[in-house]
């Protein structure tokens, strides 16, 4: 029986990914002046204009709409026949300050007002459902089909910044879709990649250097056949985009940015959050704890659930899945996980570090998959292994 799952990415230019660059950009620079600042930041584009809005406390004053203007350029969004230019957007800011009713619990627990413990000090800033996920499937412990699609992006852009395919404009998409065989990834069944582009470029010329210098560049040539299906650009003209040809919003791409729908999604964004949102930093720590357990051995693939209180430290449940591919049992994954890991706020912060001003590059291509992220390190493996009496 043929099994099929497909996943998707966009670019860097996408509408919706301007508004998540944009918000992580102004983030980052609360962060390098106040690593204890306080942001949630909500940002909308559209033809010629950025509104930026949410709630900030931070001890340092931040040129916001400076940041904005640089981040649309860098992305190159910088000439007027784009229909949209950091230089000329308008730019309307409504920021206020943190609600002091949410600042009482993440600044002063439930637990901390009787341990006085220092891990208990912040609690979560919201209530709400996080997951984590990771799959023996690729090196990255990343499904396959969101791992190329990741990487088609990702090479779209990089062809297009360095000149190699220099007719390209910055909005575009991908989509993969892999044939498994059993649960083993079989061949890929059909690439997907529309690009924006100028108008002189003919299709013929677009499908077939995008088709050389990005796919074939990108997807590995034993997972390509004769039967396998490419569609580049198949409406035949992407010269209208980001912006200018359709608004975006921030946190609209919650599924590119996780596991391509391989794994639950408790409906939470990251961009524009600091990490005492636990949207945020519990579902990069669940990650991290996913991955070494998958990367012990402990099970092929591992999905974790914890839930949060707004107020309190201390998770509300965990729960695991690991769709029959674990050589324990869920229960005791679940045990090692609160043995071996710490899911309080603070404790998921200092591990990971994630007061500093990391969040930008986060922002296109996925959150997870990346070495250069601290939640992609596998670092308590041996003591999982340990635990469990695993070799």
């Amino acid at each position: 029986m043929q099994k099929f799952f497909t996943s998707e990415s966009v670019t860097e230019g996408h509408p919706d990914k301007v508004c998540d660059q944009i918000a992580d950009a102004i983030l980052d620079e609360f962060l390098k002046g106040d690593p204890e600042s306080r942001v949630a930041c909500e940002v909308a584009v559209t033809t010629g204009f950025v509104l930026i809005m949410g709630e900030i406390t931070s001890k340092v004053d931040v040129d916001v709409e400076k940041v904005a203007r640089e981040t649309i350029k860098s992305i190159g969004y910088n000439r007027p026949e784009l229909g949209f230019s950091g230089d000329t957007c308008e730019i309307k800011i409504l920021l206020g300050k943190q609600s002091p009713d949410i600042a009482l619990g993440v600044d002063n627990s439930l637990e901390h007002r009787e341990t006085d413990e220092e891990y208990d000090r912040i609690g979560a800033g919201d209530q709400g459902i996080m997951f984590g996920y990771a799959s023996d499937e690729t090196a990255s412990y990343m499904p396959m089909a969101i791992q190329l699609a990741h990487d088609l992006a990702k090479r779209l852009t990089e062809v297009r910044k360095k000149g190699i395919i220099p007719y390209l404009r910055p909005d575009g998409k991908t989509q993969v879709s892999i044939e498994y065989e059993g649960d083993k990834v079989k061949r890929v069944e059909a690439i997907v990649v529309s690009s924006q582009h100028n108008p002189e470029i003919t299709m013929e010329v677009l499908r077939r250097d995008i088709k050389k210098e990005v796919i074939e560049y990108v997807v590995p040539a034993e997972l390509l056949d004769r039967n396998t299906k490419y569609y580049i650009n198949p409406t035949g003209r992407f010269v209208l985009g980001g912006p200018a040809g359709d608004s975006g919003i921030t946190g609209r791409k919650i599924i590119v940015d996780t596991y391509g729908g391989y794994a639950a999604h408790g409906g939470g964004s990251f961009s524009g959050k600091d990490p005492t949102k636990v949207d945020r930093s519990a579902t990069y720590f669940l990650r991290y704890v996913a991955k070494n357990i998958v990367a012990a051995g402990a099970a092929k693939r591992c999905e974790i659930q914890a839930s949060y209180a707004i107020g309190k430290a201390r998770p509300v449940s965990v729960s695991v899945n690991t769709y029959c591919s674990g050589i324990v049992s869920e229960e005791k994954i679940v045990e090692t996980i609160l043995s071996v890991f710490d899911l309080r706020p603070k404790a998921m912060i200092d591990k990971l570090q994630l007061s500093r001003p990391i969040y930008l590059k986060t922002a296109s291509c996925g959150h997870f998959g990346r070495d250069s992220f601290p939640w992609e390190r596998c670092d308590k493996v041996d003591e999982i292994k340990q635990y469990l009496g695993l070799k």
